[in-house]
């Protein structure tokens, strides 16, 4: 029996390998899954060795929000170790300017109340508006903000902030490649979906409906099924 290939899950800003949970449980019969450490280090580039050092030699690579950012600086990288790429609920363009205040004010909040406050700031943005009394829903992505912690929260911020575009990289990717956004993702649209799936050659494009932002929790099955066609074809 031919060994099952290497899936590296990367997860989003203030969010744990819980984002990952449903996918590690549905898609394990066909991919050997890990869930990337993306809480170290203050730079995407940094963040991008410190996960390629700990990789296998080759492997799919998904990423959502952030870990679609860390994800182009891993094919930046080493582009010859990633056999496919998934792009969840993300963007290719650098910061935009007024978001650095917002940042910046989401930071001094966490330093003043903690990270959950911080998520809980942000809660209307990640989850579609029909899930914000969706009591499991909640508790798990304000879980998440609380495993990842304060010190890691800023070094993601620092490290966002100053992401490059990555547009330009985008028509050199040429492994098979999904671009998935949930249809009322609020910080991450489908335009911005659109514009990766454009740029890449033969990328292909997944538009989630009823689903915000944190997509793999959101619609866990429809996510699912279009990473098991991705790993699959």
């Amino acid at each position: 029996m031919a060994a099952k290939p290497n899936l590296l899950l990367i997860p989003g800003l203030l969010c744990s390998p819980a984002l990952w949970t449903e996918q590690v449980r549905a898609l394990n019969d066909i991919a050997d899954i890990g869930v990337a450490d993306h809480t170290r280090h203050a730079s995407l580039p940094e963040i991008a060795e410190a996960i390629l050092a700990e990789a296998p030699p080759r492997f799919a690579l998904a990423g959502l929000s952030m870990g679609g950012y860390i994800a182009y600086e891993i094919i930046r990288r080493a582009a010859d170790r990633v056999t496919r790429l998934a792009l969840l609920d993300t963007g290719a363009r650098a910061d935009a300017p007024e978001r650095r205040p917002q940042r910046l004010r989401l930071i001094a909040l966490a330093e003043q109340e903690g990270a959950v406050r911080a998520q809980q700031e942000l809660l209307p943005l990640l989850i579609h508006t029909d899930r914000l009394r969706d009591k499991p829903l909640v508790d798990t992505v304000l879980q998440m903000a609380a495993d990842t912690g304060l010190a890691a929260f800023k070094r993601q911020q620092t490290a966002i902030m100053a992401r490059p575009d990555n547009r330009a990289l985008l028509p050199t990717i040429s492994c098979p490649t999904l671009v998935l956004v949930g249809r009322e993702d609020a910080l991450t649209p489908p335009s911005l979906a659109e514009e990766i799936a454009a740029g890449i050659p033969g990328a292909r494009l997944e538009i989630i409906p009823e689903c915000g932002h944190l997509s793999s929790l959101e619609q866990p099955e429809a996510v699912n099924r279009a990473l098991r066609i991705w790993l699959n074809t």
